[in-house]
């Protein structure tokens, strides 16, 4: 039989949100299915027949929390310039983070100790960054990016915003770094650091 129309998506949305939000401030200890549906105003027949059980939520947290992410670094623009390009990957993906702070601890810090997202949820998750391996291999196919791995790119990229943006979430950015400024002329010294112009790179580390 079809759920009444009062579990519909709005009520969905709002309790997913309303989860991550406890479990934000509060830690997964504060989040029960009971008062979670008295804090969205409704019963908790109604978020048994939206998620199951506790598990199932929260897995519907991780997989709410990367198809927002998901959808905001496919909507960016592509202008076909690698360094433009990943610039405004970057900053897709701060505007993703702080537009849903309480579904980015979830998504990526594990806050709910025990939870192992599904199979289904870590595909999900996994295809958010196409977009960004899409970028780094047609840099380096096009000569525009040097001649280097594009997972080297992606990865290295990925390391950047994400360190930047969680410390940033965190407040333990230092006070002369100011965000967004900063932050952009980070992801473009990054960018511009992989055109087949620079110089290589060289390593430092002892002769093995």
């Amino acid at each position: 039989m079809p759920r009444p129309r009062t579990h519909d998506e709005a009520l969905r949305l709002k309790l997913l949100d309303r989860a991550g939000e406890l479990i934000s401030r509060d830690g997964p200890k504060a989040l029960s299915l009971r008062k979670l549906a008295a804090d969205a105003g409704t019963s908790t027949t109604a978020v048994y027949s939206l998620f199951g059980s506790k598990p199932d939520l929260v897995n519907a947290l991780y997989v709410e929390g990367f198809r927002r992410f998901g959808a905001r670094l496919t909507g960016i623009t592509r202008t076909g310039d690698a360094v433009t390009d990943l610039v405004r990957l970057g900053i897709a993906y701060r505007d993703s983070a702080l537009a849903d702070p309480h579904l980015y601890a979830i998504m990526f810090t594990r806050s709910v100790p025990g939870f192992e997202p599904n199979t289904e949820a870590e595909r999900l998750a996994r295809a958010t960054l196409e977009p960004l391996e899409q970028i780094a291999r047609d840099g380096v196919t096009s000569g525009q990016f040097a001649d280097v791995a594009p997972e080297l790119i992606t990865v290295s990229s990925w390391g950047l915003v994400h360190g930047l943006v969680s410390l940033e979430m965190a407040g333990t950015l230092p006070p002369e770094f100011s965000a967004p400024g900063s932050y952009e002329k980070a992801l473009h010294a990054n960018a511009s650091g992989w055109l087949r112009s620079a110089p290589a790179a060289t390593s430092t580390a002892p002769p093995g």
